[in-house]
């Protein structure tokens, strides 16, 4: 089989976010209009019956929850609202996808115009009944005429037409009669991350997780260098769904030179998950040589001759791009990342064949404003350039848009901690001017740090300072100890009291 990738075109993870962006209060009208326009073609140019059903059926349709249907939609029986999905007498109960498509909070969006078509969607079920027909016929000639190989070339084309189609049950069932009857390693690799697009299509972290880790055990077991990488990148990304940005960061930016599952996402996707994980999650050492200084990054997010340098492969991070070699985060304006960072991807992704689309240029002067003011240390431009990055990608995008909050909350954290850790003493309106807030607002938010014992540092609003508290490892160390003795030993005398009331009973 070699190790190009099976299974890789279904299903679409680009339409998930388009699906997304209808029920996202943050999204722009124009892209909302935009995205009903892909999901009405979609739905008709790849016959999605099932999704269409899923979306915007009156009673069923997690859309039109309110029975939205246009005037020349015919009546819906109760028989056809209770009819089954296709190519089963019943449907399941219990589903073994989850469907999590929109967005959490929906109270602040415009109402989405995806009316229920009956007549569309008898259509779709009709050509939906005309393909099943013709796999069926072809599966049928392959096991008469031909061999095991063409019967499963069969089956694989079925199972691509129920991840197509958008009836995630079916897709995964007939995924999994592939992989029973496969034996070739690289095509159980390739089944199974198939499956997990199709929870993360869905936004079923727990059934992504899951298969995850049937991929993992996979490719640990002989899976080849193409499929290793194309498995670290699905990591990371479920990882970044699951809040785990520590875990996730160095997954995504170590996909970054080598990144080809272009069926998972973009490679400017990639580049923003790399860089956000990165920001928040990694020490300052580690952020310079693998955010800061990395030349994917550098080529995306650099300025001028740094840009220049990184996509000529002039400069590359690794252990000698060490933390004292600060010349390229030299301040030169008072705003880091003036210069355009409006940058066309696709020419920096390489590999595969799977990226069928020329990535539109994205606007990335705010994410490299963030990366280049919290590494200097210009706070009041790292705030804004914070709130910058909440509106142009956390809200934007279907994978951020749920943990956004946290996310701006922990990155406030980190320019607090990176202040404090250099100063013993300092002044609550210096601090409160450095980062363009005011004194009463900076007193609040660091207030719920130190409550949670986040940050290691007092308030004296009455001489106006704040003062740190480094901790001592030692003392820590020691504290810890005698905690955990006081606990072993009230353990030991409950379990004494036990044995002598055993023993009194015997006697």
């Amino acid at each position: 089989m070699g190790s190009d990738p099976q299974f890789a075109k279904y299903p679409d993870l680009t339409l998930a976010q388009d699906i997304f962006n209808l029920s996202n209060p943050a999204c722009p009208t124009p892209t909302r209009q935009s995205s009903l326009a892909k999901v009405q073609g979609a739905i008709r140019e790849k016959h999605m019956a099932p999704l269409y059903r899923h979306l915007a059926h009156p009673v069923e349709g997690i859309l039109n929850t309110f029975g939205e249907s246009t005037a020349a939609a015919a009546p819906t029986t109760p028989r056809q609202q209770q009819q089954p999905p296709l190519d089963t007498p019943q449907a399941e109960s219990t589903p073994l996808v989850t469907s999590s498509l929109l967005a959490a909070a929906r109270k602040g969006a415009d109402k989405v115009d995806l009316p229920w078509d009956e007549k569309l969607y008898e259509s779709l079920v009709e050509e939906n009944k005309k393909e099943l027909e013709a796999l069926q016929k072809e599966e049928d000639e392959a096991a008469e005429a031909a061999g095991e190989t063409e019967v499963q070339a069969a089956r694989g084309k079925r199972a691509e037409f129920w991840a197509r189609v958008g009836d995630r049950d079916k897709a995964v069932a007939a995924y999994e009669a592939v992989f029973e009857n496969t034996g070739v390693l690289g095509t159980k690799i390739d089944l199974v991350l198939a499956i997990v697009r199709i929870g993360l299509f869905y936004g079923d972290k727990q059934f992504a997780k899951k298969h995850l880790e049937r991929a993992n055990t996979l490719v640990e077991s002989g899976g080849d260098w193409d499929r290793r990488n194309r498995l670290k990148a699905y990591k990371g990304l479920h990882l970044l769904t699951v809040r785990s940005y520590n875990l996730a960061a160095p997954l995504l930016l170590d996909s970054l030179s080598t990144f080809t599952s272009y069926e998972l996402c973009s490679y400017s996707a990639l580049v923003v998950y790399a860089v956000l994980a990165g920001s928040l999650s990694l020490k300052r050492v580690d952020f310079k040589a693998k955010v800061v200084d990395a030349p994917e990054i550098k080529a995306i997010l650099g300025e001028g001759e740094d840009r220049l340098a990184a996509l000529t492969g002039a400069v590359s991070s690794g252990p000698g791009a060490g933390d004292e070699e600060m010349k390229d985060a030299a301040p030169t304006t008072a705003t880091p990342g003036t210069a355009s960072t409006v940058v066309n991807l696709t020419a920096l992704g390489t590999g595969s064949g799977l990226q069928a689309e020329t990535e539109a240029p994205m606007d990335f002067s705010s994410l490299a404003n963030l990366v280049s003011s919290l590494y200097i240390g210009i706070y009041r431009s790292f705030f804004a350039a914070l709130a910058a990055v909440e509106d142009n990608f956390l809200s934007q995008d279907r994978y951020l848009y749920e943990h956004r909050a946290w996310f701006v909350r922990e990155m406030r954290l980190r320019g607090y901690q990176q202040l404090l850790q250099s100063y013993r003493v300092v002044g609550l309106q210096s601090m409160a001017n450095d980062f363009g807030v005011t004194v009463d607002y900076l007193d609040r938010d660091l207030a719920k740090f130190i409550a949670g014992d986040r940050i290691a540092c007092t308030i004296d609003r009455v001489n106006g300072i704040i003062e740190t508290n480094r901790p001592d490892d030692k003392n820590k160390q020691y504290a810890d100890v005698v905690k955990q003795g006081d606990a072993l030993i009230t353990k030991l005398q409950k379990y004494g009291q036990a044995v002598r009331m055993r023993g009194s009973e015997r006697g």
